[in-house]
């Protein structure tokens, strides 16, 4: 077993409590490759943000979880070697079972996440419970979920969303002792958040999502005051990267994300830990089209990787300033 600490590493806990009582959330970008981490590391560092590193189930299997392990660590001590030692958390996105849960533990996660939010109510307090004893006496924070998310993510497949009942939750982190709640408000998986017909349209034809359940928000934070909660499913969707995939024969339709109005709204609340994952596959994707379009010589991934990496930096820096509000708090 390793332990986060020897890495490097610190759990979500005085993270999460300065980022509530400063009214900011802490971002969480998935990763499972160099260059994201590269680029997650360096906007943190420049920006001086905290931030959580975060690895689905999907990502364990594609990039092995030993080398994951070593990228963690790396990016602590890539951070320190940028200037500025920013705290990393390592998180598991997703957890859909003890094992895994265990299992991301023992390999030197700080955090985990176990989603029970698809059984039965009993059943999820029962499975979140088992998750929280083991990684309580590995000083390892747990968050749990209340509610679904639809769409797509890796791993996770849902069709529809079922919001969070603001009865339930004190009840369920009560029994459960989960340091953190993922709840669901509106926001959804994947890039197509929402369907056209489910969006008006401003004066200037832009379409113009159905805003987040801010009400449910409200109701749960007077459940719960100064607990923990998170958005799952909070990608924004810059149409500049469609526009761009699409141009160089992509075909992203109907892509649609949360404004980053309302991020920046829920962010100044108790929500303190913002999931964003497409915003930053698309901005990888659109550099890596223009280049081999633009490019059709080039051959060398690095060419094409390091534009990719230098946009998705780009656009971690403005999630932190602009819409997290993390920047100047590691």
């Amino acid at each position: 077993m390793v332990s986060y600490k020897e890495l490097g590493l610190v759990n979500t806990k005085e993270l999460f409590k300065k980022a509530i009582e400063g009214k900011y959330a802490i971002p969480a970008f998935n990763f499972n490759n160099l260059e994201q981490m590269q680029a997650i590391i360096a906007a943190c560092v420049e920006t001086k943000s905290p931030v959580i590193l975060q690895v689905s189930s999907g990502a364990r299997k594609y990039a092995n979880q030993t080398l994951l392990r070593y990228m963690a660590q790396g990016a602590v001590e890539y951070a320190k070697e940028l200037g500025y030692a920013i705290p990393v958390v390592l998180h598991l996105d997703h957890g859909d079972s003890f094992e895994l849960c265990k299992d991301c533990i023992d390999m030197g996660f700080s955090s985990v996440m176990i989603d029970g939010s698809h059984f039965p109510y009993e059943e999820n307090i029962a499975l979140t419970k088992k998750v929280v004893e083991y990684a309580h006496a590995h000083d390892v924070t747990v968050e749990g979920e209340l509610g679904v998310l639809a769409g797509v993510e890796d791993d996770v497949v849902a069709e529809h969303h079922t919001y969070t009942q603001p009865q339930e939750v004190v009840d369920f982190v009560t029994r459960t002792g989960v340091d953190s709640l993922a709840i669901s408000i509106g926001t959804s998986h994947g890039a197509n958040k929402f369907t056209p017909a489910q969006c008006t349209r401003d004066a200037n034809g832009v379409l113009i999502p159905p805003p987040l359940r801010f009400d449910i928000l409200e109701e749960i934070e007077k459940q719960i005051p100064g607990f923990p909660i998170v958005l799952h499913g909070s990608s924004s969707v810059p149409q500049e990267y469609v526009e761009t995939i699409n141009k160089f024969g992509g075909a992203l339709k109907d892509s649609i994300g949360i404004p980053e109005e309302q991020l920046r709204h829920a962010a100044s609340s108790a929500v303190c830990k913002i999931n964003i994952d497409s915003d930053g596959r698309l901005a990888m994707t659109a550099a890596v089209r223009e280049v081999l379009a633009t490019k059709p010589g080039e051959f060398d991934p690095r060419k094409y990787l390091g534009p990719a990496r230098d946009e998705l930096k780009k656009l971690y820096m403005h999630k932190t300033v602009n819409v997290l509000g993390s920047a100047g708090k590691a």
